[in-house]
């Protein structure tokens, strides 16, 4: 079972591990003197009225009582230590797992997937590990105690315990085994609510914006309602536990009852007795239906430790190199590179070649989906070819180390993403190690300045969640500035400047370009005036290379780019024919 291989990550919690049941154990040890010390009660202080030996019983049985509070408070502390410190060190795990897998591994697990498995999955796991130290032990501990201090008052009345705890279990069990695949179907439905629900909240304007909420609220309760039935059918059946338990434990209370009540009038037993015979009943039906919901945890624990293992037996699909990226001098080469995405058998990119020397400016356009971000991702091995190779200084980007590699690349995503905090905090993502001047420096070039000057506080100015409290064009200038605080070899713009205007857009390229060891910049754009002045220009079309070169060559002899430019200056393709 996956199960054993988290269990890891319970060293260092032995001594909790131990002491937990151990004082369970006490305090269960206290809890089986309690019906003889009323027995003793009814016989010899009742039945005699002696008010003093009353009154001691009742002390001795409050002292039992105290002791055995404060030996499952203890137990608790113990079993909750090892619990929460276990799940801590297993979440932590598993975020560092997950940042070490490729773009890829994460593509195909998923975001959804990757919150459930963090949150649900491991709490569920947690309470697992609490409730088997606490009852794992303790229960089986109860009901066995409590069947042979019965035996130990009275023979033939024990058989009635001999008879009921096997149709208890053969109950309690049976239920047990009938709901848990209905609550590992409950898990899984949860994991769609969630999806649906991060999806909703992350596209919500896109809802409005499209009148959508009625369509996806409809939708979402159709999965909550797949969800809800669900765990009404399991709850039907689990609802069925206690009343039919309390009937067969009733049917044996009176058997019980009757078989001691000839014995009392025979002599044979005490009033007394036989009302320690009934408690020791009743320890032992709430002990199995303890026994039955640690069974159905332990269950839905296994089944979370098992999503929870397949994340962590997930091999990173990328071997890290060990050459050291700190003198790259930013000199890009693709040969012959062909790359497709997990689970695809059609390629995003085929047999592309080009050379980008240092401080060069390469320009890459192309219709929607024509492999644009593929082909800048392959660079910093956020994705690896399938074909072919990329080189950096003429050394295969796969022989660097991940980590030197990436700290020489400035990359600005598509979607321009701000973490809550400081507008400095922010920057300092880029370079932790930046003082004031290189991040106004950053801000300047990235034509940011402004924005931050009119901030309350400048660079302390907040941040709220994704940015929400700047414009889109003023996130990506922030993001385009976070990615030149690290003073890059190679700068990635992925169509980060669609939210500007073409003036600040063309400042922008300009002030990167003046930079005084500019970096060898590739930039992503739908637009053609965004590019226009690169350096060499790719034109992709279906992940294919479908032209190369400058602009001028580029409308000469690419129809492709021809297509592009003058749709979006139709004043120059009048001119033009």
């Amino acid at each position: 079972m996956k199960l054993k291989k988290l269990l890891k990550y319970l060293k260092g919690y032995e001594k909790q591990c131990v002491l937990g049941p151990l004082f369970k154990l006490l305090e269960a040890t206290f809890e089986l003197f309690i019906p003889l010390v009323v027995a003793n009660i009814v016989d010899k202080g009742i039945a005699s009225a002696d008010t003093g030996y009353i009154v001691k019983m009742c002390l001795v049985m409050i002292v039992l009582g105290i002791v055995g509070l404060i030996c499952a408070v203890t137990a608790q502390f113990f079993s909750a230590a090892a619990a929460v410190g276990f799940s801590t060190r297993l979440r932590h795990a598993v975020m560092e797992h997950i940042l070490g897998l490729s773009y890829s591994q994460i593509d195909q697990l998923g975001t959804s997937t990757m919150i459930t498995r963090m949150t649900s999955d491991i709490n569920q796991v947690q309470n697992g590990v609490n409730l088997t130290l606490r009852l794992l032990l303790r229960s089986p501990f109860v009901v066995f105690g409590a069947m042979i201090m019965a035996f130990t008052i009275d023979f033939q009345a024990a058989l009635v315990f001999a008879g009921v705890i096997p149709v208890l279990c053969v109950i309690v069990f049976g239920i047990m085994l009938i709901t848990m695949p209905m609550y590992k179907r409950v898990q899984s439905s949860l994991d769609g609510v969630t999806s649906a629900t991060r999806q909703n909240l992350a596209g919500v304007r896109v809802l409005r914006a499209f009148c959508k909420e009625e369509a996806e609220v409809a939708s979402f309760e159709n999965q909550t309602q797949q969800l809800t039935q669900r765990q009404l059918s399991a709850g039907r059946i689990s609802a069925l536990m206690n009343p039919v338990t309390y009937v067969v434990i009733n049917l044996g209370v009176v058997l019980l009852v009757r078989i001691g009540a000839l014995k009392v009038e025979s002599g044979i037993l005490t009033q007394g007795l036989v009302i320690a015979l009934y408690n020791y009943m009743s320890q032992i039906l709430v002990e199995l239906i303890k026994m039955a919901n640690l069974f159905i945890n332990m269950t839905k624990a296994a089944a979370c430790a098992n999503r929870v293992s397949s994340v962590l037996a997930l091999e990173p699909d990328q071997v890290n190199g060990d050459n050291s990226a700190e003198n790259l001098q930013g000199k890009v080469e693709f040969r012959d590179v062909t790359a497709r995405y997990a689970g695809s058998s059609n390629p995003s990119l085929e047999h592309i070649s080009f050379t980008a020397q240092p401080g060069q400016t390469i320009g890459i356009i192309g219709g929607t989906g024509s492999g644009k971000t593929t082909l800048v991702n392959l660079i910093p091995r956020l994705y690896d070819a399938a074909e072919g190779s990329v080189f950096l200084d003429g050394v295969e980007a796969a022989q660097y180390d991940a980590v030197s590699l990436r700290s020489q690349i400035g990359i600005v995503p598509q979607k321009a993403v701000l973490f809550k905090g400081t507008i400095r905090q922010n920057l300092l993502w880029g370079n932790e190690n930046a003082d004031d001047e290189a991040l106004w420096t950053a801000l300047e070039t990235a034509q940011a300045r402004e924005v931050v000057k009119g901030k309350e506080g400048e660079l302390d100015a907040s941040v709220e969640q994704g940015g929400v409290n700047f414009s889109g064009g003023q996130r990506q200038r922030l993001t385009i500035a976070r990615a030149l605080v690290r003073k890059p070899r190679i700068l990635i713009l992925d169509d980060s400047a669609s939210a500007l205007d073409y003036a600040t857009d063309a400042n922008l390229r300009m002030a990167i370009r003046n930079m005084k060891h500019p970096p060898t910049t590739f930039i992503v754009s739908q637009r053609a005036a965004s590019v226009r002045y690169a350096d060499e220009i790719l034109v992709l079309d279906d992940g294919i290379l479908a032209g190369i070169g400058t602009h001028e060559q580029l409308l000469e002899s690419c129809s492709v780019y021809q297509e592009i430019y003058y749709s979006q200056f139709p004043k120059e393709a009048a001119r033009h024919e």
